[in-house]
């Protein structure tokens, strides 16, 4: 994913658009919006993506003790703006070891929370029963925000999904046990709206987890 931008749903090369289209080709998906490469993490890299973002950017904040900003990406281009975004997180895991969240943002159908999750795609809907009662919540810019687990992914990460501000988010954490973390109503605050304490971010080392 560095270097140039990439299909959202499955990583692969995409084309530009061109005379006989306005929008990025991926050749599997279609049009769609790019993934641009990944901003390994700094106050002034979090700047540009919530200044192109459309949607939320969402982060923890204040973030958990111990824990570190570790990444972030967008979908999108300079005409659309930013349609999704990820931002990683990691720090002290509830029962031990090191932990990961990734926090996404996305319009229906663009499929980046898909890919991270490890499912098929490109929206939740399918693997949350929401039938049920929710199995995490978060408050997500002041608003009790519940989650759903989300079915068929891959066994090493915990996948929670809803819905905030009209827009799908996902939580993707590793390891699997680490979504204990979401029990805890954790906070969300839309970056794009964050302050000047936002200077006061820890920021650690790029997450590799968002360059799988």
């Amino acid at each position: 994913m560095r270097g140039e931008p990439s299909c959202p749903k499955c990583g692969g090369r995409v084309r530009t658009p061109g005379l006989f289209s306005d929008a990025w080709q991926c050749e599997t998906h279609g049009a769609v919006h790019p993934l641009q490469p990944v901003i390994p993490p700094s106050v002034e890299a979090l700047g540009v993506a919530t200044h192109r973002a459309r949607v939320p950017v969402w982060m923890p904040w204040p973030l958990p003790v111990g824990w570190l900003f570790t990444g972030v990406a967008y979908a999108g281009d300079d005409r659309s703006g930013g349609r999704a975004t990820v931002v990683a997180c990691s720090g002290p895991a509830p029962l031990g070891g090191v932990g990961e969240l990734l926090l996404i943002a996305e319009e229906p159908a663009v499929g980046l929370g898909a890919r991270y999750a490890g499912v098929e795609g490109p929206d939740p809907a399918p693997y949350m029963r929401i039938d049920a009662r929710p199995h995490a919540k978060v408050l997500a810019a002041g608003r009790p925000t519940p989650l759903w687990s989300v079915n068929g992914a891959p066994e090493d990460r915990a996948v929670f999904a809803g819905e905030a501000c009209g827009l799908w988010l996902w939580a993707v954490v590793w390891p699997e046990k680490s979504g204990m973390l979401l029990y805890d109503e954790l906070v969300l605050t839309d970056l794009r709206e964050a302050g000047a304490e936002i200077e006061l971010l820890p920021c650690g080392a790029l997450t590799p987890k968002l360059l799988d």
